[in-house]
Order: structure tokens, then sequence, then C-alpha cells
């Protein structure tokens, strides 16, 4: 595509000299559209051309270069017409670098509000709408497309093409006018003290107690998001502190009310967060430091998931007062690592979350494999995936699998943050799946009748929708890495069986990974596997005490049991 793009201006040079008005505004057209749909496509088009000086303007005002060159050639650079032509298309890129200077304007005004807030009453600080996504392009690309009207009017000859850039240049301007008046409103959220000022109001208004803190990319905001669930049914008035901008997009919907600082000195000097008692971390990050040095909150790591991945007894932990886990598996893990983290420091809680898994399949006529494996970690002694080894061959093994079996297959949120040939295995894989489906969709053809075979539509989750909860509940068996997943799905009872990546002896990777022990392991050479679709279901017993294990007693259940410890920080015991 780029190519094609490139191959444009000399063909729009050469008709320009020829002179050949006609195929000029064919190749014109073509530019265009090329340069429409490139990005459309996937493609880093506008980044690539950049990088070797042939950024948007100037591929822009190469056209308009040559639609002027044809217009000397067809009517005279001699005429008035061609001195308005080219005053007019100049006037063009002077407006839009006034509307580019207020887009950006109206972009630091905005990101430079010292917090942001979701499900606070703010309306206070009579924060504007923000413009449509035409008027607010901080590159003005839309009404650069406009220029297209005086080069496409050359082919025409020298009036009509001054006529067009008259209307590119009115409606250039129409754009940057329209966005004075957002930019004026935007311009007291500026105002840093007053900001703070009302949102403290608010927050103190609501009187938050318990403050679930989380910092991290993008990707990592399911880490965050399992949680919210949890502590919209807790006792205690909960309060949601983020610390990169937009974050707050990217969690589901909750009635908690969200407050975004950005700025460790404004997180450390809001006032309106002193009246909580506790705050709770879901990850091991830098940013955690300026929550932890306030004196008056008490810290608890809850983590995103419990499992037998390192994450779960990291040396970090005991910069906390206290760590939460989810059953005696949690408490041992801590004992057995030595990591500095007192026992009497760690309290069991359950996992709330886990509360709407069921314990039996769907019921379809066929089985349903849920294959979920885990991320590459940030480093080679955390990499516990099967996707890149051993990934496309399970699902291609499930996909042939008689009887049929149905395949939902959710990777990580993570997977190819660190090693792209884990985006390379997941494409593989969604490449298969989707090719299964084709084949499917092609063999069962519309006339037949009396056709009783059970239709099987495999999915792929890349989403935050469906849930991996409700993935659970979809599935009769699943396959999994070393990971919270597997521990999580111990509560729906159901097989499940995990990968040996590192390919340990059975008994070594069982001492290891104590979450293992009621699963089947499969092999790098996937050994195992045709036993866990075909065989007989040995372990039901071991996945039971496993569960109480892992997850705790089932009785109190895990919300009672995690309101009572948020409790216990009240109580001061």
């Amino acid at each position: 595509m780029i190519a094609a793009l490139l191959a444009c201006y000399p063909a729009l040079l050469v008709a320009a000299l020829w002179p050949a008005p006609v195929l000029f505004g064919v190749v014109a057209a073509a530019s265009y559209l090329v340069e429409y749909a490139a990005p459309r496509a996937g493609r880093p088009l506008p980044e690539l051309l950049g990088k070797v000086h042939l950024g948007i303007t100037l591929r822009f005002a190469a056209r308009e270069t040559m639609a002027l060159l044809l217009v000397a050639r067809t009517a005279g650079a001699e005429l008035p017409w061609f001195a308005a032509l080219a005053a007019g298309m100049l006037a063009v890129h002077v407006v839009r670098a006034l509307h580019t200077g207020l887009a950006l304007r109206l972009r630091q005004m905005l990101s430079r509000m010292p917090v942001t807030t979701r499900n606070l009453d703010v309306s206070a600080l009579r924060i504007p709408r923000m413009p449509p996504r035409l008027l607010r392009d901080p590159r003005s690309v839309p009404f650069l497309y406009a220029d297209a009207l005086p080069v496409l009017g050359a082919v025409l000859g020298a009036v009509p093409a001054t006529a067009g850039a008259a209307l590119a240049l009115v409606a250039g301007l129409a754009g940057a006018l329209a966005l004075i008046p957002y930019v004026r409103r935007a311009a007291p959220l500026t105002d840093r003290a007053r900001v703070l000022e009302v949102v403290g109001e608010q927050v103190e208004k609501y009187g938050p107690e318990v403050i679930l803190y989380f910092s991290g990319a993008t990707a990592a905001a399911y880490q965050a998001r399992m949680w919210l669930p949890t502590l919209e049914r807790i006792s205690r008035r909960a309060i949601v502190v983020l610390r990169e901008r937009g974050m707050a997009r990217h969690l589901e919907s909750t009635t908690l009310p969200m407050v975004c600082i950005p700025s460790s000195a404004d997180l450390m000097s809001f006032r309106a967060l002193a009246g909580a008692k506790l705050c709770l971390y879901v990850a091991n990050v830098g940013r955690n430091v300026h929550m932890l040095r306030i004196p008056t909150l008490r810290s608890a790591f809850l983590n995103h998931g419990d499992s037998d991945k390192e994450a779960s007894f990291n040396p970090f932990s005991r910069v906390y007062d206290e760590v939460w886990v989810a059953g005696p598996a949690g408490r041992d893990r801590y004992r057995r690592a030595k990591v500095g983290v007192r026992d009497e420091n760690i309290h069991e809680v359950g996992r709330p979350q886990l509360q709407g898994i069921k314990t039996e399949g769907p019921g379809h006529p066929y089985r349903t494999v849920l294959y979920a494996p885990t991320w590459e970690g940030w480093n080679d002694d955390l990499f516990h995936t099967s996707l890149i080894t051993m990934g496309p061959r399970i699902v291609r093994a499930l996909l042939d699998h008689q009887p049929p079996l149905r395949v939902i297959y959710k990777p990580h949120p993570l997977t190819g943050h660190r090693d792209k040939s884990a985006t390379r295995a997941h494409r593989k894989i969604v490449a298969m799946i989707e090719a299964a489906e084709l084949a499917k969709s092609k063999a069962r053809h519309p006339s037949r009748t009396g056709d009783t075979a059970p239709h099987i539509r495999h999915l792929v989750v890349t989403g935050p929708e469906p849930h991996l909860y409700d993935c659970f509940n979809e599935c009769d068996l699943l396959i999994s890495d070393i990971s919270s997943v597997v521990a999580d799905f111990l509560a729906s009872e159901k097989p499940y069986a995990v990968t040996n990546v590192a390919g340990l002896p059975e008994r070594a990777f069982h001492e290891r990974y104590p979450s293992t022990e009621a699963g089947v392991l499969l092999g790098a050479d996937l050994s195992g596997l045709a036993e866990f679709l075909d065989g007989e279901d040995t372990l039901a017993r071991a996945r039971v005490k496993l569960r109480s294990y892992l997850l705790g007693p089932e009785y109190p259940d895990a919300l009672t049991r995690f309101n009572a410890a948020v409790e216990r920080v009240f109580s001061g015991h």
C-alpha cells in the first residue's frame, strides 16, 4: 500500500507536465483513497513515511503543488486566478495550523487537570463536553482532506480550482472558530488549586473508609477490575484511586467513586482521603510507594489472583502491613518462600469473586474445553506460558478430537507484552479456530434436513467480555498453565489439566506447584492430553479437598470472610 501511494506522485507529476487533466484527476483521487484507507487497514503508513521525512503534511502539499503545476500548464501562470489559487492553498495550511494549535491547547488544558473523577459530582467545575472527534484531532487531518476540492478542481481549470480552495479555506476556518468556545470553557480547569478543592470537597462528602489503589498499564486493568464488585458489597464505603490518566475507561461499570491523581505530590497532600483507614493494593508496582508513605493508612496486599507463581510470594510483599490470601495455600507459600512476610500478618479472606461459579457443566450434548494460557512473564524465570511451545498443538488436538469438542480460547490480557513469539502463536491459534469455523459452516449445507448433529461454535475471547468466570461456567474442562486461573477454576470442582512447560518430573512438579495436585499433567509432547479428554475422572475427591486448601472453607462464604477482614482493621484487632 505504501508503494501504491508513493507511485501516485510521479504519475501526478507526469500528468501535470503533459498536461493530462483527466489522468491527473484519476491518479489524485486514487492517492486520496489509499491515504485514507491505509491506517484503517492496520497499516502503520503514517509512522513509516514520517520516519523518512514523507509525513502527511508534505504529501498533501506535494499533491497541491502538482495541482498548481497542472493549472499553470493548462491555463497559464500569468492569470490572476492562478495567483489566487496559490494564495488560497497556502491559506488552507495557515488555517490548519491555527486549528491544530487550538486542538493542542484544549488537550493540554484537560491533560493538566490535577485530578479526574468518575461517579463524583464535580459539576461545580463546569467541565465542558469534548468537541466532536472531527474538531479535536490535534493533527487536523480531517480538514487537511479538504484540499481535495482545489486539487480535483484543477482538472476543470483555474476558476474551479480557486473556488475549491476558497471552500476548503472556509471549512478549515469554521473548524478553527468552532474550537474557540471549547478552549475558553476549559481554561478554568488549569486552576490547580480550584480543581483540587472542588474534588476534595466531594470526596470528603462521600467519606471513603477503604481505598482500592491501582497503578499500571492499561493492559493490566483487569487486576483492579476483578475487585470492584467485591468492594461494592462490603459494609464500608470504598473509593478507587488511580494514577494513570484514562485508566478509568478500562475498568468495568461500577458505582464506586474513582479519582485519578497522577502527581505523587498531589496524592500525598490530598487531604480528602485522610478519613480512610485501609488501603488495598492489587499489584506490586513502584508507584505504590506514594500511598504507602501515608502513615495513617493500614496497607493490605490483595494481589490480583492466588496462584503458585512467584508473584504470589514476592519479597516486595513485606512492605505492606498485611497480606491477604485466599486460603491456607497462600499462607504456606510465604512460609516456604521465607521472604520476610510474618505469619501473623497473613490473613485468609477467600476469593469473593468466585461465588457465581457453577459446579456443573453447561449441559450441552458435546463437551467444551477452555484453553486459558498465561502470559510469558517479566523474565525467563517467570516463564510459565504454554502458548509459545505447546499452544497451537493443544488447540489443533482439541479441534481434531472425535467426538467433536467445543473450544473456548482465552489468552492472558498481557500476552505478547514481552515476547512477540507469544503474539505469533496467539495469531496462529486464532487462525486455526477461524478456519475450523469456516470449514464447519461450509460442511453444513443449508438445504440438508434431518441433521441432528449439534452445531458447535468455537469461541476466541480477547477482550474483557465474556468474563473468565463466565467461561468457567460455559466449559466442562480446563487446560491452563501455572496461574491463578487454576486456583480459581477449582471453585467449579470440574476436571482440569496443567501444562508442564519446564519439563519437571511429575512429583517435583506437584510439590513445587500445589495447585496442580488434583489436575492432569500435560507434557511438552502433549502426553496426558488423551487421558484427560477421554479417560475416567479419578480426581473428583482430590479437587474438592484441594479447593478448601487453596480457597479456604466453603462456610462462612468468602464475602463474609473478606468483610470480616475489613472490619477487623477498623476495630483495631
